[in-house]
This record gives structure tokens, sequence and C-alpha cells, in this order.
């Protein structure tokens, strides 16, 4: 395992992607680890438009998981939302989504959140040297997964830093099947999150109990 090199003159920010189907406190929870065991300066999260790995299963409109997106993160003045992918048409890449960060910041020094299990699959991913080299890749413990530390991008690009983060079983497929079937999402998501999720109709089950089992 290797770690960042010497800070860079820029801001330290992390970039942590995903469809957010709903964002969740599991979600909150690993950029916030992230943000104070490496010093990051803010952490950027960016709903997907069209992932890629994720074409079988229709997801909820990239308009819906951008609000929800934002609704989470409220508060918390080191988090902020990117328009970046769900602006975007076709699918969307992570390649081509820090090329355009690294454009719009070229001081910033840019750290890729990733889970355990997706790292597992980086060799897959379109122009992994690329993205390997644009930013530090940055992975996260996952319950259950167990991903090979011994990578050949922890000796390229600009290395490859495990988390010492808890790990959390608590997964956006999941809360997605427990709204449908009528149950609480409180203590999951940000009520905030709930509250939108019930109101819109996203993942069926009855208002009341998706909203967090209020009367």
């Amino acid at each position: 395992m290797s770690g960042p090199r010497a800070r860079s003159s820029g801001p330290r920010i992390g970039v942590f992607g995903g469809s957010f189907d709903p964002p969740h406190f599991g979600h909150l929870a690993l950029a916030e680890w992230a943000r104070t065991e490496l010093k990051l300066d803010r952490v950027l999260f960016v709903p997907a438009g069209s992932p890629p790995h994720k074409r079988r299963r229709a997801l909820s409109a990239a308009r819906h998981r951008l609000a929800m997106t934002r609704l989470a993160v409220r508060g918390n003045p080191a988090f902020a939302v990117s328009t970046l992918e769900t602006a975007r048409r076709g699918a969307s890449y992570t390649a081509d989504s820090l090329r355009a960060l690294a454009a719009s910041e070229p001081r910033a020094r840019w750290h890729l959140l990733l889970g355990a299990d997706m790292f597992a699959t980086f060799d897959t991913w379109r122009e992994p040297g690329d993205i390997a080299r644009r930013a530090v890749l940055v992975v996260a413990l996952r319950p259950g997964v167990r991903a090979p530390r011994s990578s050949r991008w922890a000796r390229a690009g600009r290395g490859v830093v495990w988390l010492t983060n808890p790990g959390l079983d608590v997964s956006s497929s999941a809360l997605r099947v427990r709204a449908a079937r009528g149950l609480g999402l409180r203590y999951l998501v940000p009520d905030a999150v709930a509250r939108y999720a019930a109101r819109h109709g996203l993942y069926g089950g009855t208002r009341r109990r998706a909203a967090g089992g209020r009367k």
C-alpha cells in the first residue's frame, strides 16, 4: 500500500460517485471518515447520470437522485454536490468526470472514494490507468468484501490508500426493498431524504411508513 504523495499547493478534494438511489447514512459516514482521515478540504458527491454497470436496473430519475443527494449533504459545509454526470448525455464514466474536474481545478489534488467491492473490479473500468494517474484511489472497507491489497494500482499513478473506516452494512438496494415493503427508512437515511422519496413515490410502499413511520 502506498499513501498520498506530498501535499500539493491546491485543495485536497474527495470525489464520491454513485447512483445514490437513495443516498444513506453509510454514504455520509464514509465521506466524513475519508475527509477527516485524509485531511480533505471537501468531498464532492457526483450522482451518476447513467451508470454503465447498472443499465439492467431502472434507476430513479436523475433529478430525483440529485435532489435527494443535495438534501442528504445539507448542513455539512465540507460536502458539495456536482451535476457533472446528471447533466451529461449518455453513460457516466469516471475517467471522463475526473478529466472534467481536473480541467476545472487544475491545482487540486483529487482523491477518488470507492468501496472495496468496486476496487476489486477496477481493472475492468474504462481507462483505469488514466483514473489512477489523476487521483489517489481511496478504498473503503465493506462488510463481507475482500479486495486484493496487492495491486498494480498501488504502485502506479498516485497510489492507493485503504481507509480504516468501520464497515457499515447498509446499501441502497436493501433500502429500496425495505421501502417497497412499506417499512420505514428512519435512521437509515436523513429524514429529508425519506420524506422526499415518499412524496414522489420513488420506491413504493405507503407514504406514512416510507417517511419514517410517523403518524
